[in-house]
Order: structure tokens, then sequence, then C-alpha cells
């Protein structure tokens, strides 16, 4: 069975119109959740109770779109048995 996990994290944007974190130092990781679901609730949760701060963004990140069971082991995985 595939895992399908998600992180979700967030911290005081430098611009509310673009991505980049004021401090990465501060980041606020949430946690990882096995399903989108999940994530998404963690997500909203995090937003309604930062809704006050214009700066603030949280995010869901699909980690499992960082590896893909078909395709070979990177150079990086192949060093780590």
């Amino acid at each position: 069975m595939t895992q399908r996990l998600h992180l979700v994290f967030g911290g005081e944007l430098v611009d509310p119109t673009k991505t980049a974190f004021k401090d990465t130092d501060d980041i606020h990781i949430v946690g990882i959740f096995p399903n989108y679901d999940t994530a998404y609730n963690a997500w909203k949760s995090e937003a309604q109770r930062t809704v006050d701060n214009a700066h603030m963004r949280y995010f869901i990140a699909h980690l499992h779109h960082l590896r893909d069971e078909e395709t070979e082991a990177s150079s990086t995985e192949e060093l780590n048995p």
C-alpha cells in the first residue's frame, strides 16, 4: 500500500503576496500526516488561529510527490542502504 504523506508547516512571510519566509529558523512545523484530509484539518486549524496576522501563511507539502517508488533510486539514496 502506498503512503501519501503530507507535511503541514508555516510561518511569517516577508511579503504576504510572496512565499519567502521572514525567518527560516522560526518556521512552525505542524506535523506529518498520513493523508490529505488530516493534513487539511491541521492546516485549517493553524490558518484560522493566525488569521489576524496577514503575513502568516501555512502550507501543505505533498511528501509522497518527492518519492516515486517506480523510479530507480537516486545516487544519494544508494549511499544510504
